[in-house]
Order: C-alpha cells, then structure tokens, then sequence
C-alpha cells in the first residue's frame, strides 16, 4: 500500500478526527490492512484566515512547504491536508512537493457534481470565503454557492474560533440559526467548509439534539470524511462499503 503524509495541526483537533475517519472507513480485519500514516502536526503554523484577511503578515506557506518537504523525505507517497483555508495556498505548495497533494476543493465539487446537487449552501472561514477558494471550483462545476452574510457569518466564525477551537460549549441556536437561513435560501447541501466544523457532529451526541442530529448527519457534508474517502482509496487498502459513498 501507498503511506498517506498529512500536514496536521490546522487545526489540532480536526486532524484527530480526520485519522479517526481514516481508520473507521477502512475495511480491516487487523492492524496490517489499515495503510501507514505518517503525520507532521505543525499547530505553530500561522493562521491562513489572518493572512488571507490581511489582519497579519506571518504567510503560513513556508511552515507548510517543511511540513510537506518532511512528509516526502519521511517516504509519504502522497499528502492530504485537512484544512479547507489551507487550499487557498494549493498551488504555491504543490510546486514545492515532489509527491502529489490531495486536491481537496476540486475533488469536493466535483463529487457534489456528481451527485446532481445543484445549490449548497458554504459553512467555512472568513478567509476561504474571501480567497473563494472553495466557491470558484464549486461554480466551474455549474454549482450555484450560498454564504451568510454580515452578522451570520460572524456567527460562523464565532462557531469555529470561539466554540470549537477553544472547546468551549458549543452555542446549538447558532448552529441551527445558520443551518436553516441557508437551507430556507434553497441550498440542497449545506458543506462544512472548514474541517474544524465536522467536530460538531461528535458533540451534537452528547447535546442528544435529534433535530440537529438530522441537520448535521442529513443535510451537511463532511469534507474530512470525503478527504478520508480519498485517502483511503488513493493508498490502495479497503474502502468499507458503507463509506463508497459519503456525500448522501
């Protein structure tokens, strides 16, 4: 099998889950059919939104470029990057790899297009909604994007920085609040377009919310599980049957 490199610590904890996907959605029967990970989990690297933003002049890209450098030299075949703002620098990082680097917006939209899904709506950073990072590929595909405006997407930001970054409790009428204004717009989909925002479907559990269970489970998508999709496949162990498809 082909190792998976991941350039982790974008932030800590989603790259603890993104490994859990990895390991859930592979079929094994023991430990030697799940594929060798080898992880750089760099959380010092500078945030990408305040860079994008402008609110800081620390680039994040050369931190990035040792991270994937490392990973190549450590024998990684490929690398996945589990942080959407990330991809923002996608190109500037890909031509400093020798080994390939996960498309992770374009392998989004284009199975959201396959799916026949025609309008989503975007749950992400600041930063990748201003690079448009995630939105560009989703509209080359023929998919119409819907973000929060002003206060709402304050309201986002405050979900991802304030709530759950910090492990702190998570404010459910805020989730609810921006899951419902974009689904009343006509998004089919809503994406979780930050990979910090998938760790609210492990927290709505606990909160033994059913009708945001539905929301989360049912009407978002979870781009660590699509990146883990891929990864998996991409490193040649099995995929479960249950994980073919992870977009519903």
């Amino acid at each position: 099998m082909k190792t998976i490199g991941i350039i982790g610590g974008l932030g800590p904890m989603a790259t603890v889950y993104f490994l859990e996907c990895i390991t859930r959605m592979t079929e094994a029967e023991r430990d030697q059919e799940h594929p060798r990970v080898f992880l750089e989990s760099l959380p010092d690297i500078p945030d990408r939104t305040d860079f994008i933003l402008g609110k800081s002049g620390e680039d994040p890209l050369p931190l990035m470029v040792q991270a994937g450098q490392s990973l190549e030299r450590m024998g990684a075949d490929f690398i996945a990057m589990p942080c959407v703002t990330a991809h923002y620098f996608y190109d500037a990082l890909s031509r400093e790899l020798g080994i390939p680097l996960i498309p992770l917006t374009r392998l989004l939209s284009e199975d959201i297009r396959r799916k026949g899904i025609g309008r989503v709506g975007i749950m992400a950073t600041s930063g990748t909604l201003e690079s448009r990072a995630l939105e560009m590929e989703l509209e080359r595909q023929g998919i119409q994007c819907l973000v929060p405006d002003g206060t709402l997407q304050e309201m986002v930001m405050d979900i991802i920085y304030g709530q759950i970054k910090k492990d702190a409790p998570i404010r459910w009428n805020d989730v609810e609040r921006v899951c419902d204004v974009l689904l009343g717009q006509g998004a089919e989909k809503i994406i979780l377009g930050c990979t910090e925002l998938p760790l609210l479907k492990k927290s709505v559990w606990r909160a033994e919310n059913d009708a945001l269970s539905h929301m989360l489970f049912g009407e978002c998508i979870d781009v660590l599980e699509v990146l883990a999709q891929k990864s998996v496949l991409e490193s040649g162990a099995v995929l479960k049957e249950e994980f073919q498809d992870v977009i519903r």
